[in-house]
């Protein structure tokens, strides 16, 4: 084994560490070659530690939570994926609910219904976790992570850990400071408010029927492929640029929803990203619209 990984080995346990892991089994695309190395800390202080070993031995990192938004390159990713789906303690204490990078974001949600706490239902049915859904301002249902959002803690560049309140983090459509400044979210805060457990669980099952019945979950995906363009709706501009079901080898333009791309057959990371092009392609050429993409990339 090489003296890197002896030296993750200081920081985590054995099981841990996995290395040449195919990223297709961490992320919702079940897209991904091998990683040289997947690392998952179990608690904030590892992954503090194995973020300072990657720059102290200038290894290439990145940070992974459900890999929920994410289409990683066919070829994989010669460097550490940092998972952080080991933070999953959460609790809430009055009004406001405390949830570690990792915890799934329908996981917040229960937890705040179970105590009567009502804010998160929109949440529900995001398939990502806090971290990553702080990172982008996630939202849904005409809802945002930053209409909740309390204050975050999180490990700067220098190794050290902050905590900000959400004024600070410029949340906007799908975006923050956070990435930009090299920050990695550890846990974070949300000021909810006292509502009854069974109305905040009917609210969130009906958000849920509302996805199942509009959105492509019969097939692996990485979400809405593309944002929101200003005045716009990605999916219908999609739609009538006649591209509903548009296939390029096993990846597709939804035919339920076509502001998805779909792994329809054993895609590849080449495939969805030709189709990418296509698509915004001819948008372009059908509406004048510049569709940008939503989903992160990894890797070639």
């Amino acid at each position: 084994m090489s003296d890197f990984y002896e030296k993750l080995r200081d920081i985590l346990p054995k099981d841990c560490i996995k290395t040449e892991e195919p990223m297709s089994r961490h992320t919702t695309f079940r897209i991904g070659g091998p990683a040289r190395y997947y690392v998952r800390p179990e608690t904030k202080e590892q992954l503090a530690l194995t973020a300072a070993l990657c720059r102290q031995e200038k290894a290439s990192w990145y940070v992974v939570g459900h890999g929920s938004n994410l289409l990683a390159g066919d070829e994989g990713y010669d460097g550490v994926i940092l998972s952080t789906e080991g933070l999953s303690k959460c609790r809430a204490e009055g009004r406001e609910l405390r949830a570690e990078a990792g915890v799934l974001l329908s996981r917040a949600a229960r937890e705040a219904a179970e105590k009567s706490l009502t804010g998160l239902e929109f949440a529900a049915g995001i398939p990502g976790t806090v971290g990553g859904a702080v990172v982008m301002n996630a939202g849904a249902y005409g809802s945002e992570i930053r209409d909740v959002l309390e204050r975050v803690q999180v490990l700067d560049t220098e190794g050290q850990i902050l905590t900000l309140g959400a004024e600070e983090l410029e949340l906007g459509y799908r975006t923050s400071c956070i990435a930009p400044r090299g920050y990695v979210v550890l846990e974070a805060d949300f000021k909810l408010a006292e509502g009854h457990r069974e109305a905040v669980l009917g609210r969130m099952e009906e958000l849920a029927a509302r996805r199942r019945e509009k959105q492509p979950l019969d097939y692996p995906s990485a979400g809405s492929t593309f944002k929101r363009p200003l005045g716009h709706f990605a999916g219908k501009l999609i739609q009538d640029a006649g591209l509903k079901g548009f296939r390029v080898g096993g990846a597709q333009v939804s035919e339920k929803h076509c502001g998805f791309v779909v792994n329809r057959n054993n895609a590849t990371a080449a495939d969805v990203t030709e189709l990418c092009r296509q698509v915004r392609q001819r948008v372009r050429e059908h509406s004048g619209v510049e569709l940008e993409l939503e989903v992160k990339l990894l890797g070639r």
